[in-house]
């Protein structure tokens, strides 16, 4: 596949420059500080630093809608709410919106996300807009991103955007944050949460500009190349291009890594959890050990990520995972539905991607992105 290049000086060239700037900073910062200054081993230690970084519960992503409110559109606001409690660099205005999405079946489904304003006079057109598509933050309703002080990222390559002048719409993904379950790691319903809060984001706040592009990390790399499959279909001018960080490309591998790769483990129940939610029938048992089954239902329910890297980091996948688990049927369907890099993608693409990744391997992200 040919990926073009920017040829003219244009706003999606100013969004890459900072994207390219601020998010191959991330490749260097973010990974190494979650990986390494919070590498818990003990599921408590784990546990208590989520519960001091994580907002208290609110009425405000599961409340029943009202009455009034019948409009069920994807991308129709149901309601919006000015966020004071982050931490955020001086200036950044936040708020948080719940909206209407789709999930992999297309079925509506209720998503949440943040708005992040710049400081400043608005240029004229608004302000141009990002659409970030995070990593992965864990599967329980917990791990919304917007229920982090931080926002999850936050100094680590999310508020550099607003600092340079960008909006950003973050969104949660359908289940975090949201009653349901999170389809995790399918391209579909995440890319289309992503789609639907640019749509929900642009309607709520008419300071932001029509244009926009996406950009996202890891699970959100993933995504953010299918926002640019999905937008080739809907051929919407507005959508200006994608970067993808990290992209989960090929999910056999991020599944199934070859030995020389190590892989990441950890992030396997988190898969068999992502199955179950898309395909409802599938028994997690067929795929986790009992080992791996042992702290499944904390993650299922409250653990997020550091949770789930403390309770799995010590175990190898023929520990945690059933063998042949990734030739069930119903795996084999996901990976079919999540293949990335056999459809045409709309508008200029910037892939990029960190040479000690051990969970997106380097070579087979090159190998299957050029």
């Amino acid at each position: 596949m040919n990926f073009p290049f920017i040829k003219t000086i244009d706003l999606f060239e100013k969004l890459s420059l900072y994207t390219t700037v601020i998010l191959a900073t991330s490749l260097t910062i973010f990974i190494p500080s979650k990986a390494q200054s919070h590498l818990f081993t003990n599921i408590s230690d784990a546990l208590a630093y989520e519960h001091q970084t994580t907002l208290p519960d609110t009425p405000f992503y599961t409340s029943p809608l009202s009455v009034q409110n019948n409009q069920t559109w994807p991308g129709a606001v149901i309601r919006i709410e000015r966020a004071n409690n982050y931490t955020l660099p001086d200036g950044i205005i936040a708020w948080r919106i719940l909206y209407h999405s789709l999930d992999a079946e297309k079925q509506d489904v209720i998503s949440s996300a943040v708005v992040l304003l710049p400081a400043g006079t608005q240029p004229s057109g608004g302000w141009p807009l990002v659409a970030w598509a995070h990593g992965t933050s864990g599967v329980a309703q917990s791990c919304a991103p917007s229920r982090m002080k931080n926002l999850y990222y936050g100094n680590e390559g999310l508020f550099e955007f607003p600092k340079s002048g960008l909006a950003v719409v973050a969104t949660d993904y359908h289940g975090l944050g949201t009653s349901g379950a999170h389809q995790y790691m399918n391209k579909l319903a995440q890319a289309y949460d992503v789609i639907y809060a640019v749509a929900a984001a642009q309607s709520a706040f008419p300071q932001l500009a029509k244009d926009w592009v996406s950009d996202g990390h890891s699970q959100g790399g993933m995504v953010s190349w299918s926002v640019a499959e999905l937008e080739k279909e809907a051929k919407n001018n507005h959508y200006l291009g994608t970067v993808s960080v990290s992209g989960t490309i090929n999910m056999l591998d991020f599944i199934d890594p070859l030995p020389k790769e190590k892989g990441a483990p950890f992030y396997f129940p988190m898969v068999a959890f992502g199955l179950q939610a898309r395909y409802p029938t599938f028994d997690v048992h067929t795929a986790l050990t009992p080992a791996g089954y042992e702290h499944y239902p904390l993650i299922a329910s409250s653990g997020c990520w550091y949770a789930g890297y403390a309770a799995y980091s010590s175990q190898t996948s023929s520990q945690i995972m059933q063998p042949g688990w990734t030739n069930l049927p119903v795996v084999r369907r996901m990976l079919a539905e999540n293949e990335i890099g056999t459809s045409p993608v709309q508008g200029p693409m910037m892939v990029l991607t960190g040479g000690e990744d051990t969970s997106v391997p380097p070579e087979r992200c090159a190998q299957d992105c050029c």
